[in-house]
């Protein structure tokens, strides 16, 4: 499993959004998209962040607040997600292993590395959901240690 590379298992279809997006209009595309993070690129697709569902969570006012809901309402609805995005997230490249990516998830305790080219435009994302399933392939003796997947 060593030599397992990125571009073999990554998400390719990644949803990306602009930095100016607002919070709920992210937190209702990672809903009905049925993901847990968007990278955020600029207006030259280049990466420049990443927003979580953790993030949106921690970006909404705690129950103990003063505010009623329609003043919550009314400042999540100008929140852009520019402001509660990680900066210059972690990254790999398609060539990448597979282990270098678990081990980066591993070791910062995130979810999902986007995967860029040289010029860092997203080209794909790899999840911790990614991860598991070569790791089933793997115990069903699907892939072997050099071996690319089926079907990606």
């Amino acid at each position: 499993m060593k030599n397992l590379l990125v571009k073999d298992w990554m998400t390719t279809d990644v949803i990306c959004v602009p930095p100016d997006m607002v919070l709920p209009d992210a937190a209702a595309l990672m809903r009905k998209k049925r993901i847990r993070r968007l990278p955020v690129v600029d207006e030259h697709g280049v990466l420049i962040g990443i927003i979580s569902q953790s993030d949106i969570l921690a970006a909404k006012p705690s129950e103990a607040t003063s505010l009623d809901i329609w003043e919550i309402n009314y400042l999540l609805s100008r929140l852009k997600i520019r402001k509660v995005m990680t900066r210059d997230p972690l990254t790999v490249f398609p060539d990448s292993t597979i282990k270098e990516a678990a081990q980066l998830m591993h070791d910062h305790k995130i979810g999902g590395l986007p995967v860029v080219d040289e010029q860092r435009h997203v080209v794909g994302i790899i999840t911790e959901s990614d991860i598991f399933r070569i790791l089933i392939a793997w115990f069903n003796e699907e892939i072997g240690e050099t071996e690319q997947p089926a079907s990606a």
